[in-house]
């Protein structure tokens, strides 16, 4: 008998903003800007990414392409889409 298997996908896991605010907190304690980039890409996902790019005030395929895998957003995009996605950056000494 095979083995059955489906392919985890961590959209599904991001359905409250608690989850949403854990999960990016820990992605950010890595400092990877890789990861981070990932994250926020994920998050964008869960929450529906033509919303997100409206929001942002950038097109859906600019979104996609900022936070693909190969993709190196600026600044700018980075600020614009937290911004969006209603999330608030806190600095802590």
């Amino acid at each position: 008998m095979a083995l059955k298997t489906t392919r985890w996908d961590i959209t599904e896991y991001l359905g409250s903003d608690e989850e949403v605010a854990a999960y990016l907190e820990a992605v950010f304690d890595t400092g990877d800007p890789d990861e981070i980039r990932a994250a926020l890409g994920h998050v964008a996902r869960a929450r529906g990414m033509t919303e997100v790019a409206r929001s942002a005030g950038i097109t859906r395929a600019g979104l996609y392409k900022a936070l693909a895998e190969d993709g190196n957003p600026s600044f700018a995009t980075i600020a614009a889409v937290v911004k969006a996605l209603g999330i608030r950056l806190k600095l802590a000494a």
